[in-house]
């Protein structure tokens, strides 16, 4: 539901309430080859979700297609993308890296909402996936750092008389570590798979624990902020059975990794996930449509519309440029956006002086150097009445080659995509449709999407 700020004296509007009117079942990622996921049959699985439902594609206002976790190193990973996204021009569309899809599972998890209390601060999420461990540092409601590891629940996987399919070159990694031999074809005994399990929980906690890791089992930079973390939530398909939502097993280690993640939670206070499996995919692209300021600046009208924008959000403490610029290439790192295929969100509170705006300025432009090709255009929107400003001093004293789009009065945040549309020559503005990916509450089901 949406309402529109008019007793605020503002005409934007907020979203004041959500609730799901449908789950489909989570199934399990079809391959047709240990490189390729297998499309036809994808696609026959998102028809079947459209029929259970009731609805058809024409139904749907918006949405989001993210390819995460083992099925985001497909080597079509980015053509599926592209195929679902056609049902709809106005989906929010991704092939996640480690760094977004351990911020999505943060939010929808619930671990970044818990860290806004007074009691719990500083929380960890820890999202435990079939190929891939995500964490997120969350300190008073936003996610502070972000990394991933290299141990999942399907580096082991099995059919239904036990006989192993596979087992990943991740997963021979940790058969050494837990000094286990597992090979496909084998029928492993319990014991065997349980201790491997416990080595991937192991592994999985360390970080959270303030254990040293060995640096080749990152599958980034290694977290800054060092534990113990008293305060976790753990997500992912093995977070179903850590938060009691599931007991079945599903031919892997997930269940046994499960059990082995509770006998070692016991130092630390566990906050229930509000989304399990589902939470770096339950987020749906609710989006609510806003204008630009009076103060718009466009060096190439021609070159909107611009779909489907990340938006990477700083909130500059203060008007210092070299700090500004760390913000922005960390933004851009975190969520996997070195494509160009983003806009600097700046949430500013320092006031309309040259100086103070020099320094945004020359923070943007050195932030975005190496990163934005010269085709490419930057977009930079502001929620503070200057974007006139910032876009000229942008091109006129700080020489960026790039095209500029510079909106103000719109405030973005993490999760957010934007839509930036064509000029309303009679007006002066631009539409901008801002996306954001939005989680709820409540659901289960196992097995690694």
């Amino acid at each position: 539901m949406l309402e529109r700020q008019g007793i605020r004296l503002s005409s934007a509007y907020s979203v004041v309430e959500r609730h799901v009117v449908e789950r489909s079942d989570v199934a399990l990622t079809p391959y047709a080859s240990a490189g390729r996921i297998d499309t036809g049959a994808l696609a026959a699985l998102i028809d079947r979700a459209y029929a259970a439902a009731g609805r058809t594609p024409a139904d749907v206002d918006t949405g989001a297609v993210i390819a995460t976790g083992e099925a985001a190193r497909r080597e079509n990973a980015a053509e599926i993308v592209g195929l679902f996204s056609a049902q709809s021009g106005k989906f929010v569309c991704a092939t996640a890296g480690h760094h977004l899809e351990a911020l999505l599972a943060a939010h929808g998890s619930g671990a970044v909402a818990r860290s806004r209390s007074a009691g719990t601060p500083l929380v960890l999420n820890v999202d435990i996936g079939g190929g891939t461990t995500k964490l997120a540092v969350c300190r008073d409601g936003t996610v502070r750092e972000t990394a991933a590891l290299d141990v999942g629940a399907r580096l082991v996987s099995w059919d239904g008389d036990g006989r192993v399919r596979s087992v990943t070159r991740a997963g021979e990694r940790v058969l050494a570590l837990a000094g286990a031999h597992v090979a496909p074809g084998h029928v492993p005994d319990r014991a065997t798979l349980a201790t491997v399990a416990d080595t991937i929980a192991d592994l999985a906690l360390r970080a959270a624990d303030g254990r040293p890791l060995e640096r080749d089992l990152w599958l980034t930079e290694p977290l800054r902020e060092r534990g113990p973390f008293a305060a976790l939530v753990i997500s992912g398909g093995v977070g179903e059975y850590v938060n009691g939502n599931e007991t079945r097993e599903y031919g892997d280690l997930g269940k046994l990794v499960g059990e082995a993640l509770a006998r070692r939670l016991g130092g630390h206070t566990v906050l229930r996930a509000v989304e399990s499996i589902r939470a770096t995919c339950i987020g749906a692209a609710q989006y609510t449509i806003q204008v630009s300021g009076d103060t718009l600046f466009l060096t190439h009208p021609e070159l909107l519309p611009l779909r489907d924008l990340a938006a990477v959000p700083i909130h500059p403490e203060r008007a210092d440029s070299a700090a500004i610029a760390r913000a922005v290439r960390a933004g851009i790192q975190r969520l996997d956006r070195e494509d160009g295929r983003f806009a600097v969100a700046v949430h500013w509170a320092h006031g309309t002086a040259y100086a103070s705006l020099r320094e945004l300025c020359a923070g943007i432009h050195e932030g975005v150097h190496g990163v934005l090709r010269d085709e490419l255009p930057l977009v930079v929107v502001i929620d503070a009445d200057v974007a006139g400003i910032v876009g000229q001093a942008l091109r006129d004293e700080l020489g960026l080659r790039s095209p500029i789009v510079c909106v103000d009065q719109i405030r973005l945040s993490d999760l957010d995509f934007i839509d930036v549309g064509a000029l309303v020559p009679e007006r002066g503005v631009v539409p901008v449709v801002v996306k954001s990916l939005v989680f709820s509450s409540s659901g289960s089901s196992r097995p690694d999407a």
